[in-house]
């Protein structure tokens, strides 16, 4: 009793400082989820027939003031929220990535022009798949607007993760990304079970990520005495004999953040929900969460634990090369595109993590700039998945997709172009972004991962490939699918993701003088 009474007399007589909090570095962050907030009071008070106007109208209009407010910041480089925020170039550059990716996922959202029914969500999430209830909502024209709120919630988490500077504030950033992303891969309109199981399976999956990354964060913690990054690296640096339980602490704080990204041994959620998620939102999270991901995770490697860097790099060079390698030899055996997008993307991950492991400033800049063009690619993709179709909906098998240039030539070239991005084929934003990492990766002197790297991209042009020969040298069938001709929603995305996907092949260097201009991080 009387320690507790010494521990409140201290307390009282301690004076309480009013934390100093910079709105004008916070700004970004809270447009989106202030405009969140709006969004569920819309929901509350809005009649029906008003709600999906004024959502598309906040969702839009909160984006490009994020937008505005994250261009004004660039050249700015400090913390905010008691130093749990690092603002800095390429936080900066990460954060203006995700808000452009959320803007074109929005459009995709948005589009009602494809689906008889409507847009690509179910009437009511909560009715039983094929029931009375699920029949009566979808003819009464029942629209679930609530998916705007939880959008724009996992924005606002994907803006906080790639500049969250201690444990504390990664964790909130990373589930207030991942649990509105949970809700959102159920509410496919057609398959509802097949999206409904993603969805569970994203959950339990995610919730043991978080809590690897927590039970490593409380072994940091315990090492260190504080959650911030920067005093963390100081402490490892003060206590170099003492890192046995550190690389513990480190393996399952760098797991929790390998799952967000897809990387094997932490990939077996990537292809269930790639194809059970509605297509709108499987592109947007494939898009979107590599580059927030990426982000944390390079921040997390290079501020708090780059004085470790011989120890933990061993570990993720293993896993680069397995994800790589896995994830192209996988893709081959496909027959789903939602599939074999879904393992190209985990062998795209594996690509990324190349440049993350050579731990330099030009690795850096290769990462940022291969996840960048990869997230433009992706919303492509995706746009072109949702336009074509058969009588049961999205015609997501192969078989549907032969002879599809013959029969719409224009939607075709545009597909094969993001297939030669994706395979790094010269004069596409995936040949640079495959060479600036490789480039990196070398100076350091991993040479035999750039060769299993290598590798790995030259099995994954064979499926790429041959999605390509089966739109063009194939003749077209009774099962061949069409292209509907979507809305302005869908065109506008899919313009701007094969517009930079082209011009970042062919003029690449305006991105790359902005990345390494911006610098490093804030330490």
């Amino acid at each position: 009793m009387n320690a507790v009474a010494a521990v409140v007399r201290t307390v009282e007589a301690t004076p309480w400082v009013m934390p100093t909090l910079d709105y004008t570095l916070l700004a970004p962050v809270l447009i989106v989820l202030g405009a969140g907030v709006v969004s569920v009071l819309f929901e509350a008070f809005l009649p029906r027939s008003a709600r999906r106007p004024a959502q598309l109208t906040l969702v839009f209009l909160s984006l490009i003031a994020a937008l505005i407010a994250v261009i004004n910041l660039q050249g700015s480089r400090g913390t905010a929220g008691v130093g749990a925020l690092a603002i800095d170039g390429p936080g900066l550059i990460l954060q203006g990535t995700v808000v452009v990716i959320a803007i074109l996922g929005a459009l995709l959202m948005a589009e009602r022009g494809l689906d008889p029914n409507g847009d690509a969500f179910a009437a009511r999430a909560s009715s039983l798949p094929g029931s009375e209830d699920e029949r009566q909502f979808t003819a009464r024209g029942y629209f679930q607007t609530e998916i705007w709120a939880f959008f724009l919630f996992a924005v606002g988490g994907m803006m906080l993760f790639p500049v969250a500077n201690d444990l504390l504030m990664m964790f909130v950033a990373l589930e207030v990304m991942s649990l509105p992303l949970y809700l959102l891969a159920g509410m496919a309109r057609r398959r509802r079970l097949l999206s409904q199981e993603a969805a569970l399976k994203y959950f339990v999956l995610g919730a043991f990520s978080s809590a690897f990354f927590l039970y490593g964060a409380a072994l940091l913690y315990g090492f260190s005495g504080s959650i911030s990054f920067p005093e963390i690296a100081t402490a490892l640096s003060a206590k170099t004999g003492e890192t046995g339980l550190v690389l513990v602490a480190i393996a399952l704080v760098v797991a929790g953040l390998l799952f967000k990204i897809g990387a094997v041994p932490f990939h077996q959620w990537v292809p269930d929900v790639y194809q059970g998620a509605p297509t709108p939102v499987t592109g947007f999270m494939a898009a979107a969460v590599k580059v927030a991901a990426f982000g944390a995770l390079l921040r997390l490697l290079y501020v708090a634990l780059g004085g470790l860097r011989w120890d933990w790099s061993p570990m993720l060079w293993v896993i680069a090369a397995l994800t790589m390698l896995v994830g192209a030899i996988l893709a081959l055996t496909q027959t789903d595109i939602k599939r074999m997008i879904a393992y190209s993307s985990i062998a795209q991950a594996g690509f990324i993590l190349v440049g993350v492991i050579a731990a330099s400033p030009a690795g850096l800049a290769g990462s940022i700039f291969y996840v960048i063009a990869y997230s433009f690619t992706t919303i492509g993709v995706f746009a072109i998945i949702s336009m074509v179709r058969d009588k049961n909906g999205e015609a997501t098998h192969l078989s549907k997709w032969a002879g599809l240039g013959r029969t719409s030539p224009f939607i075709a070239s545009l597909f094969a172009i993001f297939m030669l991005a994706l395979a790094g084929i010269p004069l596409t934003s995936g040949f640079i972004g495959k060479f600036s990492v490789f480039t990196a990766a070398m100076s350091a002197g991993d040479n035999w991962l750039v060769i299993i790297a290598v590798v790995a991209s030259l099995v994954a042009a064979f499926f790429y490939m041959r999605v390509v020969v089966l739109m063009f040298f194939s003749e077209p069938t009774e099962a061949t699918a069409t292209v509907e001709i979507p809305s302005v929603f869908t065109t506008i995305a899919l313009a701007a993701g094969a517009t930079v996907t082209v011009l970042l092949g062919i003029f690449p260097q305006p991105l790359l003088d902005l990345i390494l201009n911006a610098g490093v991080f804030v330490r």
